[in-house]
């Protein structure tokens, strides 16, 4: 497969003058050209999405809802096309915890999405008078989405928008646009012409399409998932308009595993909370700190589980996980794993394989100062740090700039809630790590953002307050 795909502005596919390739990280094919958009084509997105506001956001709240659910079935129906463009931009597999899974989260995530609702909520009715909260759409939503999710993390953006009453813009990642325009492409077929738009540019052409949305004055809200670095040039060049936002930025997960753990038991947890997408995932867990009464058997059985996972082109239906993304993110891991072999010890893996093909890789032996433990690695690499002191390991995982996710593994749910507790993070999983529902709100602190999504709080999120006393 290999096609040239378009943008969508308004109502209809948008042309422009030129392109780049898109390339699948298992072969180094190109799999499709995607449209590399100036700020003029920009413009026109915006200036389409700004015009369909005007009757969308006065559109009555259960229109908007059936809309969600019209979108989740037009998704259903090219569930395997999406998946398909998906596995071939991305590289990870069809199947487990790959494209296939990632379409049926679109797809359930979109149809949450219908149910929930902003109620006009009383504050007073006295005789002194009525005070009543409306939350009121913002306007045009503008929705930078990385590499490693491009369709689910874009549903998590554009949903929500839309439900509340406003029209989107997005710009997805260009080492994966192509999946993110053709469900736009399909979303468009069940929205009115404007409600959603998207744009594509390559890092190369000098456009700096994401960094245009953030300083645009047509686009009243920025929402962006990606690197702490990134995030902090959208909150910069955002300043001056005086957006809203909402920032999910890099994790860097700290994982405890108490001393009464059963090692085999807690084994494919650990695993999946760690190389789930091949660890190219924000709320991954990337410090791996085990008590020393449990080391060397949480090691051993981690070990054992990993070496049954195949490892191969995502096309193939046997493989479970595929290459890293990019050539970027694959030299990263290469330093930090290369880093890691100099100070500790290798239980698996650690030789980078053909092209962008890195095993799962796992050392032992590693401080809290070590890069592979104090760097975000974002790859399919984890440095296991031995520990005695309780008191320590929290302060432990606690010093760090980041703050999206962390867990506490233990036999002992009620010790493990209390410890989860004293984790400076924004999600704490008690035997278990990275599961994301749309009903529980998900953003981190410190470095690692800025508000939530999900759920009512994410969706409140997306408007204005407007307080009306009578």
């Amino acid at each position: 497969m290999s096609k040239a795909f378009s943008l969508t502005i308004g109502d209809a596919a948008y042309a422009v003058d030129s392109t780049f390739d898109v390339v699948n990280p298992s072969t180094g094919a190109v799999v499709g050209q995607a449209p590399d958009a100036s700020t003029e084509d920009l413009d026109a997105a915006v200036a389409a999405a700004n015009s369909a506001f005007k009757a969308w956001s006065v559109t009555s709240e259960k229109d908007r809802q059936a809309a969600c659910i019209a979108i989740a079935d037009k998704l259903e129906e090219n569930a395997e096309e999406l998946a398909q463009i998906l596995t071939r931009e991305q590289g990870k597999p069809l199947g487990g915890i790959g494209s296939r899974w990632e379409v049926e989260k679109v797809v359930a995530w979109a149809r949450f999405t219908s149910k929930l609702s902003l109620p006009v909520e009383g504050i007073q009715d006295n005789e002194a008078g009525r005070v009543e909260l409306h939350r009121k759409p913002l306007g045009v939503v503008g929705s930078i989405t990385p590499w490693n999710f491009p369709l689910l993390i874009a549903m998590w953006h554009v949903a929500p928008a839309i439900l509340s009453g406003n029209t989107v813009v997005i710009k997805p990642s260009p080492y994966t646009p192509l999946s993110t325009l053709r469900m736009i492409e399909l979303m468009s077929e069940v929205l009115p012409a404007g409600v959603v738009n998207c744009v594509t540019g390559s890092d190369s052409s000098g456009s700096n399409i994401g960094g245009a949305m953030s300083a645009h004055e047509g686009i009243r809200k920025i929402v962006f998932t990606g690197s702490c670095g990134t995030g902090e040039k959208v909150m910069e060049s955002a300043a001056s308009t005086m957006k809203r936002l909402t920032l999910e930025l890099g994790g860097n997960d700290a994982g405890i595993v108490l001393g009464d753990v059963d090692a085999e038991a807690i084994a494919p947890g650990l695993f999946w909370g760690i190389f789930i997408n091949n660890g190219q995932t924000c709320g991954s867990l990337k410090r791996l700190y085990v008590h020393e009464d449990a080391h060397d058997q949480v090691v051993d059985a981690l070990v054992a589980f990993a070496k049954t996972i195949k490892v191969g082109d995502g096309l193939a239906e046997s493989s479970v996980l595929g290459p890293i993304q990019n050539q970027m993110q694959f030299d990263k891991v290469s330093r930090l794993v290369a880093d890691a072999k100099s100070r500790g010890d290798v239980k698996l893996g650690g030789e980078p394989g053909e092209g962008l093909f890195f095993p799962p890789t796992i050392i032992t032996g590693l401080s809290n100062d070590d890069s592979l433990v104090s760097e975000e690695q974002f790859g399919p690499a984890i440095g296991v740090v031995k520990y005695t002191d309780q008191d320590d390991i929290i302060a432990m995982a606690n010093d760090s700039d980041n703050g999206l996710g962390g867990s506490v593994w233990s036999s002992d749910v009620e010790k493990a809630r209390a410890l989860a507790g004293q984790l400076e993070c924004g999600t704490a999983w008690v035997n278990k790590h990275g599961a994301l529902q749309p009903n529980a709100p998900f953003g981190g602190v410190k470095k690692s953002g800025l508000g939530v999504e999900f759920g009512d709080e994410g969706l409140k999120a997306y408007t204005d307050i407007q307080v009306i006393m009578s």
